[in-house]
């Protein structure tokens, strides 16, 4: 009869953490007393939850991007403005081959660039000519929103909307109230006009109008907006919900706090804070217990990791071997998804309208290793026993603990430990709370160290070589507060 194996998980809380005063939550911010007592703010930190349109955005785990509007006709990636819209013309556009190519891939939201900086609009705007109205494409009776947001409702997948702030066509643009406006009255059209948007996303590109006219958005006004018409939208990049990693490689921060100091959004208030402070969403720390010390508050600000399957960002034949692989696919997931953020990978149709056999192929691929990935949890179905073994398993039959005090919570696997992926995850609407952790296992009567980490979040995966283990054990070796660890899995991948 082979030997039992025996997963004995340490949840070990050192002298840094601070307890957990769980009477009070602060949903999407807080602001720090002037002079509080040391580790106060650490625990008013940890206790700062998501609202519950950011808590349903980090579930999403995996969103698309369609860049598609007449830069995929030029072979351009910014274009002038001064296209005619007589280039647009996808003769064999098919939304629905989009939202099923990607709900296949494991998407669950679509965001299309509905206006980038050309200003081409692919909705029959009333603004100005310059859209899909003015094409031949369905003889200027076409609607690319309408359709992809069809499609979205067939296949059940979230919708989204990306509306650049420059806009290289508009006369208007540099004269500020006219074309604030302007965008709003476009915001208005995408917000009203095709249901339930989930995502509003705009970056900070800002080039010069007309004569050199410098165009100063109005953002709290659009943000006003999106409140008033689509309140469960989360506002992305330039947004108040969501923010950008800082790099579009895919790959997110080996430390990943959603509680930032970095303020959110492009307001006059957040621009004079992040003055202050030094940080942009490129820095390198963005939520540490240093920088918390001369921070005046902490936000609920979680990374988007967007990245393209192709070196570009619209469609381009030359680019059609340059897809990447599944293999680079995996890589990214594991360094997105898997470092407490949300993917947001473009895939870009083509100039007939359609995703290329390229791109599909490695989605695909992608979505193979990722159910391969999840198919077996070696903690699935086990029964803890041992002090602390009460609240150590909720009813779903999943690993979950809430320690206060140093526990031992014991598990018996049903299958082999053969594993080199672990995952944690915390329970994020009690807030994020670990700041440093690590795995170990026993291997012919020896304890080795196979993987460290600092922030959990939404989700943490963690590859390593493959290892054969008698026993594993997990120590949250820091923590601001009482963690709620929800999960904890082990995989084995190829």
């Amino acid at each position: 009869m082979s030997r039992k194996l025996l997963i004995i998980l340490f949840l070990v809380l050192l002298a840094s953490c601070r307890g957990d005063r769980d009477a009070q939550y602060y949903t999407g911010m807080v602001k720090f007393p002037v002079k509080p007592n040391m580790g106060v703010k650490e625990a008013m930190a940890a206790r700062v939850i998501p609202h519950a349109r950011q808590l349903e955005w980090q579930k999403l785990e995996m969103t698309a991007f369609i860049h598609f509007t007449v830069n995929t006709f030029t072979d351009m990636e910014w274009g002038t403005g001064k296209e005619s819209p007589g280039l647009f013309n996808p003769v064999a556009l098919d939304a629905d081959q989009w939202v099923r190519v990607l709900s296949e891939a494991g998407m669950k939201m679509v965001i299309i660039t509905a206006k980038h900086h050309d200003g081409f609009c692919l909705w029959p705007t009333k603004t100005t000519a310059h859209s899909v109205a003015s094409s031949p494409w369905k003889d200027g009776r076409g609607d690319v929103i309408r359709e992809l947001r069809d499609a979205c409702e067939r296949y059940g997948m979230n919708f989204g909307v990306y509306l650049s702030p420059w806009d290289r066509n508009a006369e208007c643009y540099g004269d500020s109230p006219a074309y604030n406006k302007f965008y709003m009255e476009q915001l208005t059209e995408l917000l009203t006009w095709y249901g339930k948007v989930d995502e509003v996303w705009f970056d900070g590109a800002n080039g010069e109008g007309p004569n050199g006219r410098r165009q100063e958005y109005d953002w709290q006004a659009y943000y006003d907006l999106i409140r008033e018409l689509q309140p469960e939208a989360v506002t992305a990049i330039m947004g108040e919900d969501v923010r950008w990693v800082g790099t579009e490689t895919g790959y997110g921060r080996e430390t990943e706090w959603s509680v930032t100091v970095l303020a959110p959004g492009g307001s006059p208030e957040s621009r004079a804070i992040n003055e202050k402070t030094g940080l942009t969403a490129m820095s390198e720390d963005l939520g540490s217990s240093t920088l918390l010390q001369d921070a005046g508050s902490v936000y609920w600000y979680p990374a988007e990791v967007d990245v393209s399957i192709r070196p570009g960002w619209f469609w381009h034949a030359s680019q059609d071997s340059l897809v990447k692989s599944p293999e680079t696919l995996a890589d990214i997931y594991l360094s997105s998804v898997g470092r407490n953020a949300v993917l947001l990978l473009n895939v870009p149709p083509d100039n007939r309208g359609l995703i290329t056999d390229n791109d599909i192929e490695s989605l695909t691929g992608l979505k193979a290793w990722i159910d391969a990935l999840y198919d077996h949890d070696l903690l699935n179905g086990a029964r803890p026993y041992g002090r602390g073994a009460s609240n150590a398993i909720d009813g779903n039959n999943s690993t979950s603990w809430s320690p206060r005090h140093k526990r031992i919570a014991s598990f018996v696997p049903s299958i082999p430990a053969t594993f080199n992926v672990a995952m944690l995850q915390e329970d994020i609407s009690r807030g994020q709370r670990v700041e440093k952790f690590f795995i170990e296992a026993l291997s012919e009567q020896k304890w080795d160290t196979i993987a460290t980490g600092t922030t959990i979040g939404y989700k943490r995966l963690l590859r390593f070589p493959e290892i054969k283990a008698d026993e594993i054990r997990l120590t949250i070796a820091s923590s601001r507060a009482t963690p709620h660890i929800s999960t904890f899995a082990l995989y084995y991948t190829e």
